[in-house]
This record gives structure tokens, sequence and C-alpha cells, in this order.
């Protein structure tokens, strides 16, 4: 496993999982906004979240109660990380910068530490 791509993950992990659903999210929508992406590209995530909208589905809820949800999220799962691979590097790495640095300027530094006093 020596020959294991560094860095293969697009998303560097922050937290736990919902705060990386959350920066995958905020990802998409960066970049659904920026034109340097293509506009065929923008397609994928917009069809994924219309074909979970759709009263059209592949594998009924009524039908396969269990396959009938997995499929939802198997396409939006799959429609987002094909979003995020086919975009241009360059631009989806400058967004994820972005996105880490708004993360790291926690402002721990306004932290006064004093003692109160009641005034009548």
């Amino acid at each position: 496993m020596a020959d294991k791509k560094q860095g293969s993950s697009l998303i560097p992990h922050q937290g736990g999982v919902v705060r990386n659903v959350v920066n995958q999210l905020k990802l998409i929508l960066r970049l659904l906004g920026d034109s340097r992406v293509s506009l065929f590209l923008k397609v994928i995530p917009i069809g994924a979240l219309a074909y979970l909208i759709s009263p059209v589905d592949l594998a009924p809820g009524v039908v396969f109660p269990v396959i009938g949800a997995l499929d939802d999220a198997a396409v939006i799962w799959l429609g987002s990380a094909l979003f995020l691979e086919l975009c241009p590097p360059n631009v989806v790495k400058e967004h994820m910068q972005e996105l880490t640095n708004n993360l790291e300027d926690d402002s721990t530094d306004d932290v006064i530490d004093a003692e109160s006093t009641d005034v009548k």
C-alpha cells in the first residue's frame, strides 16, 4: 500500500461526519456559483437533487422499503462525488483553502480572563 495516492480525499476531515457533510455541501454550492466550472458539470448535482425530489424513482420505497431509501442516498452521494472529481482541481483546491481558512479563524484570542463584581 506504499503507492497509495496522497491526499486522495478532496475534502480534508475537519471533525465529525456532520461537519464533513456541511463542508462538502458548502464546497458544492461555492463551485456551482463559480464561473470557471463548466455548465455541463453543474448539471450533475442539480440532476441528483432533482432525482431526490422527483416522484419518479428507480426503486420505490413501497416495493423495496430499504433499497428505496438507499438508492436516493446513493444517487446524491454519487452525484456529489462525481461533480467534485470532475471539477478543475485548482478551482476545488482554491475553494477548499478558503473554507478551511474560515474554519481555522476561531478568534480564540478574544477571550478575556477577569473577575466580576456586582455594582449597586
